[in-house]
């Protein structure tokens, strides 16, 4: 096949609607709008959620508690993960997203104690700690820095 010979599948090309194009098309004189109302009018478009002047659904709904906009929101990463890196490791935000164990770190990485922790030796410079996390690294002779979180 060369380039001139090429052809649009069939059924592909749709021919476009001419609107008050005379009666005999289907879509003369009022253009397919029907006769009087707002739909009809030039600029007559009705916004999303608008239901005729009745109250609308999301007005209608109860409203429940707030965003806080300066929340923080932390990586959470657990003991037991921690098991992947060598003895003697650095754990900081860097460290865990280059070794595939979190994903996006928001305002900080925040280490809980759920698992048994067997890596011995650790750094650990991060956000957040919890208590029993922090015991843990401790008794396996590692130690722990809490950074001010974003």
């Amino acid at each position: 096949m060369k380039l001139h010979e090429m052809q649009a599948a069939e059924g592909s090309r749709k021919v476009r609607n001419r609107v008050g194009r005379g009666t005999s098309s289907g879509n003369g004189k009022t253009s397919g709008r029907g006769q009087k109302g707002q739909k009809s009018r030039s600029g007559g478009s009705i916004r999303p959620g608008f239901e005729g002047g009745q109250t609308p659904l999301f007005r209608r709904m109860p409203k429940r508690g707030f965003l806080n906009v300066n929340r923080k929101e932390y990586a959470i990463v657990n003991l037991e993960t921690l098991n992947r890196l060598e003895d003697g490791a650095e754990v900081t935000a860097e460290t865990l997203v280059a070794a595939k164990i979190v994903k996006d770190v928001k305002s900080g990485v925040k280490v809980l104690a759920n698992g048994e922790l067997t890596v011995k030796n650790l750094k650990v410079n991060v956000a957040k700690v919890s208590g029993a996390a922090k015991a843990a690294i401790e008794a396996n002779g590692g130690s722990v820095v809490v950074l001010e979180a974003k």
